[in-house]
């Protein structure tokens, strides 16, 4: 890795810049390149990053994207993207089926990796990914942002202090309502998260698993889980093949979890629960505290101490905006916050620190590898109907 940065440097010792190589250009293409863009601006980094290619299959969207967010050239095959000596690091933001086979080509080539979530389909699959970039020695990430949300950071801040004492409950949910009508096709470019072949799962690997990263990284590992799924509409048109097809994600899932720690958390996702776009929240309960956090109301964190006066004891809302809060300082004066698209900032500034000192931001791909495992023994429990035990990922 030393060797690789220093070649990063040789090419351009006063700026450092770091070539960056874009695989999709949807959704997380966009929040991932605003954060290519504006780290450089709020944070004080050795690398500046260059938007050197953006690749996508199709050469006019890719060329349109390319031209809107300031990428030099397009490619549409990733293998070729991969040869260029032009590329030092490579943004895989594409449906999940693809992830495995550019990350380790992209380790093989010795580039720099960031992944999107989830790292893979199953545990197989992210092993595999696991073992290429620790075997190349490459820098590597996932991008589980909700971790860089500052007010997700102070609790993990709060946490590590022993405010919180003895943890006893962790519960999260993340509900949304969008895949209702039966008269929603799946499959193809924007309906690829309900194809199974694609995407691997349904709201386990895709809304779940955001909340599994965080309790993992907040709470510790998880020992057992007991879960449940359901698919509401049983067969739907597929976009590619036009026909009608049975549906094999999940669209709910509910679980229960022993953490290593002792404590007892729930789960639950859904994308049928009408009313609701992107409801995440989570609540932990300690010995001496408890700390409550949603995403539509990111900037705050709900905080309750028993050890407060009792006649004064209750729910206090934190408004994490102040420079002495986590990454806030790099921002706005005090009382001005912060949004969702903050976090990817955050991270990539992270990362890219972490190269420069030669230590990895988290989560790595071993990190992600945790999660995985755990979204596994979710969906493996929902077919047996048993408690079934993680598998660990030493």
């Amino acid at each position: 890795m030393a060797e690789r940065l220093a070649l990063l440097s040789a090419k351009e010792p006063l700026m450092k810049r770091l070539n960056i190589g874009l695989v999709g250009y949807g959704f997380m293409g966009r929040a991932h390149s605003n954060a290519f863009r504006k780290a450089a601006n709020f944070f004080d980094l050795e690398y500046q990053p260059v938007l050197k290619a953006v690749c996508g299959r199709d050469a006019a969207k890719t060329k349109a994207f390319a031209k809107r967010w300031g990428y030099e050239s397009v490619e549409t095959d990733w293998a070729k993207l991969l040869a260029r000596p032009d590329i030092d690091l490579v943004d895989i933001a594409c449906p999940n089926d693809m992830h495995k086979d550019i990350a380790i080509a992209a380790a093989k080539a010795g580039k720099l990796i960031l992944c999107e979530k989830p790292l893979a389909r199953d545990g197989a699959e992210a092993l595999k990914m696991v073992q290429a970039v620790e075997k190349a020695g490459v820098p590597n990430m996932v991008w589980y942002n909700y971790r860089r949300i500052p007010a997700v950071t102070l609790a993990k801040q709060l946490i590590e202090s022993g405010r919180l004492g003895r943890i006893f409950h962790y519960r999260a949910k993340f509900l949304q309502d969008w895949t209702i009508s039966k008269d929603l096709p799946q499959g193809g470019a924007g309906l690829w998260r309900l194809d199974a072949k694609v995407a691997g799962s349904g709201v386990t690997g895709d809304l779940l698993a955001h909340c599994i990263d965080t309790a993992l990284w907040l709470n510790g590992g998880m020992d057992r889980v007991s879960a449940m799924t359901e698919t509401f509409i049983k067969e739907r048109k597929h976009t590619l093949t036009g026909k009608v097809e049975k549906v094999a994600i999940d669209d709910a899932c509910a679980f229960l979890a022993r953490f290593h720690n002792g404590s007892l958390a729930t789960f639950e996702s859904t994308r049928y629960a009408r009313g609701h776009k992107a409801l995440y929240t989570f609540e932990i309960n300690g010995e001496n505290a408890s700390i409550g956090w949603d995403l539509h109301d990111l900037h705050r964190l709900q905080y309750f101490d028993h050890r407060d006066e009792g006649r004064l004891r209750g729910w206090r809302t934190i408004h994490v905006t102040d420079g002495d809060h986590p990454y806030m300082g790099h921002w706005w004066v005090p009382g001005l916050q912060i949004g969702y698209e903050h976090s990817f900032v955050h991270q990539f500034a992270d990362f890219l620190e972490g190269v420069a000192i030669d230590k990895m931001a988290s989560p790595t791909f071993r990190d992600a590898l945790e999660t995985q495992y755990v979204c596994d023994a979710v969906l493996k429990s929902a077919r047996t109907g048993r408690w079934e035990n993680v598998r660990g990922t030493s």
